[in-house]
């Protein structure tokens, strides 16, 4: 993975610059996106308005007014301002801020409130949020390419324990819906235009990410951290730490059994850790109840070998099934498939400190 980050970077680092390009240059694949004059389609496909979408939007009279609003509540939220969700809120509030000001009547306006406003509800009543970028109605989706990427930073365990790399990636996401935005309105050049800053903010994240993934301890520091900061967190990617479509200890593989080890020696070494939370969460393929089960299995599976090395914390266990997915793939070639949704098979240990 630290080899993909490597890749990455330096591939940003030579298209930072690029010059504007004609619109084919932003890999649109709706074809519909590209129809313009007499006979462009007009129906839900193409992004008319629906009933659900009027019944979710119509409440919000007022962007301007809506938008402040939730500054305000965004700004009074204790703890970091750098972390994803908190920076994706303000991106969110900072792109609906510049279509309003930009009188842009197309709904994305009202989408930006609504994506701004989940983040930061969320954020105040401490409620599980997906990382996960929502499809909405006025937005087509423009550089794949960059998608991908934006998985690959996003998929790597380092962002995760890196807020440096977090930051510019929330933003860069939300820029990228936004320039998808000006292609569904067939402004091209408004698009195209977007693209240096978008690609300036990912290599910045991951550059970032790949200082975070030297190797260190696994817990972070012993020093206490506040009682409203995020928990330091591991994940274990569950292809390489199970074998396929196993879930008990007898399926830990040795890759999966070298990463708990350096938990447990971590743990050994590190002060005011309280508690460990363990999360476990499968792909979208298959059966609501057979991925709760299997993932549930996995983090069970997780707690007993880390009881069984002497951890003594309080550990609580959580199955999520194919809630919460880290990346969002439209392959139709199923090894394919399988292969993009790979991150989102994973066993999370969240590592909860005492009070400072």
């Amino acid at each position: 993975m630290k080899f993909q980050l490597t890749m990455v970077a330096c591939a940003l680092a030579l298209t930072g610059c690029a010059s504007q390009a004609e619109r084919d240059r932003l890999g649109i694949e709706d074809p519909t996106v590209l129809q313009t004059g007499i006979g462009t389609a007009q129906d839900t496909a193409a992004g008319a308005v629906t009933p659900q979408w009027l019944s979710t939007y119509s409440q919000i009279t007022s962007g301007g007014e809506a938008l402040a609003a939730l500054q305000q509540r965004l700004d009074k939220l204790p703890g970091d301002k750098n972390t994803y969700f908190h920076t994706k809120a303000q991106c969110w509030i900072d792109a609906g801020q510049a279509e309003w000001s930009a009188h842009d009547q197309w709904g994305f306006v009202e989408e930006a409130i609504g994506q701004a406003a989940m983040i930061t509800f969320g954020l105040e009543n401490s409620t599980p949020l997906s990382a996960a970028n929502p499809e909405l109605r006025t937005v087509s989706t423009v550089r794949p390419d960059l998608w991908k990427i934006v998985n690959v930073i996003k998929s790597d365990p380092a962002t995760a324990r890196c807020p440096d790399a977090q930051a510019p990636l929330a933003c860069a996401e939300v820029e990228l819906m936004l320039a998808g935005h000006h292609a569904w309105t067939r402004n091209f050049a408004a698009a195209e235009k977007a693209m240096p800053g978008i690609q300036g903010n990912l290599r910045k994240s991951a550059e970032a990410a790949l200082q975070c993934a030297t190797p260190s301890s696994p817990v972070p520091s012993s020093a206490p951290a506040p009682a409203h900061a995020a928990a330091p967190r591991i994940t274990l990617r569950a292809d390489s730490a199970f074998r396929f479509n196993g879930g008990d200890v007898s399926a830990l593989l040795p890759g999966g059994k070298g990463q708990l080890n350096a938990v447990v020696a971590g743990l050994q070494r590190a002060k005011g850790i309280r508690q460990l939370n363990i999360s476990g969460y499968t792909d979208r393929l298959g059966g609501d109840a057979y991925n709760q089960k299997l993932s549930l299995q996995r983090a069970l599976t997780v707690k007993a070998y880390l009881v069984k090395r002497g951890v003594t914390l309080p550990i609580t266990v959580t199955g999520r099934g194919k809630t919460n997915p880290m990346v969002e793939c439209t392959q139709t070639k199923r090894d394919e498939l399988v292969q993009c949704l790979a991150p989102n098979r994973r066993v999370e240990i969240d590592f909860l400190r005492d009070a400072g």
